[in-house]
């Protein structure tokens, strides 16, 4: 595999880092990098580190980084999180408020710890803190329940205060979406997945509508909520497919819809095959006064959709 380190790569214009990840030969993984500078979001690291735990440290080679910027990578963890070598020197500060390193998550208790972490980084008070902790908390518990990876998920977060935003990537080299959701359904493709994964109370545990009291099937659903309620970029990359959330162009009368083909959107079939998959969020933190509101609008709509979900089963007719 080879995957390359742009010098712009973010939610927004992610889409050429995607097209350029060569996934042939996946028992070794190559990086490389801009010569002049690398500026890149987190959800980039995390994918990074997940092909390298994959491939093993013997068959993972990096390239000699020549970007001024290259103690980015140092400072995140990667090198460190991958187990191979680095000749880049920094000078580590307490990184409480500004950022989370990469991590490795495989239980229940290292995931608890990175939900903590995450408080602090929001730079809000802890109670208003709850809903991204929440979300964030369902989107990694996803890999523990339906990954299959023996590798956990990879995560890592920034807070940018030009823009007082926080980014998130996690990323997992399991079975993929699609293989999860037809568990009980039937997607044809990588994209018919990833739309039934937006939509709430589709999971792959259950047809049941709702999903259980365990698996609700709402996850990506909220986090995508949450983003287009600020207006701000998620993305969901599994197989083929990626589906990308546009900013709104405007937050007056936002709506919720519980289908993900109806919001402002793009969806790319045709990129390189991610075995596994990838969730890459932006969280603007000048709305948190409105995730109050926000969380009761997705209750509505989630409960409202599952109630004509069970009520468009029970009118379909019945042959004798």
């Amino acid at each position: 595999m080879d995957i390359n380190l742009p010098n712009s790569a973010y939610l927004g214009n992610i889409d050429p880092f995607l097209r350029s990840f060569n996934p042939s030969k996946p028992a070794e993984l190559r990086i490389t990098a801009n010569k002049k500078w690398i500026s890149i979001h987190p959800v980039v690291l995390s994918m990074v580190a997940a092909l390298g735990l994959t491939v093993g440290k013997a068959h993972t080679h990096c390239e000699k980084l020549e970007a001024k910027s290259k103690h980015y990578l140092e400072r995140m963890g990667l090198f460190r999180l991958i187990g191979i070598p680095s000749e880049i020197r920094v000078t580590e500060h307490e990184p409480s408020d500004r950022f989370i390193p990469l991590t490795q998550i495989k239980t229940s208790a290292q995931l608890s710890a990175f939900i903590t972490n995450i408080v602090p980084l929001l730079h809000i008070e802890p109670k208003k803190a709850e809903p991204i902790r929440y979300i964030v908390s369902e989107i990694v518990r996803n890999v523990f329940e339906h990954s299959m990876s023996e590798y956990g998920a990879i995560v890592s977060a920034q807070y940018y205060q030009r823009s007082n935003t926080v980014r998130i990537g996690i990323a997992d080299t399991g079975v993929g979406i699609k293989r999860t959701i037809n568990r009980a359904y039937n997607a044809k493709t990588d994209e018919d997945a990833l739309v039934l994964a937006l939509t709430p109370g589709i999971t792959g545990t259950t047809r049941k509508e709702g999903g259980t009291e365990f698996n609700a099937g709402a996850g990506l659903f909220f986090i995508k909520s949450i983003a287009k309620v600020n207006r701000d970029f998620f993305i969901v990359y599994s197989g083929k497919a990626m589906y990308k959330l546009l900013k709104n162009k405007s937050k007056r009368g936002i709506k919720l819809y519980a289908d993900p083909l109806k919001d402002r959107h793009s969806i790319d079939s045709s990129i390189p095959a991610w075995q596994g998959t990838v969730v890459g969020i932006d969280i603007s933190l000048d709305s948190t006064e409105e995730f109050s509101l926000l969380l009761d609008l997705i209750r509505d709509t989630y409960v409202t959709t599952i109630r004509e979900r069970k009520k468009a089963r029970y009118r379909r007719p019945k042959f004798v």
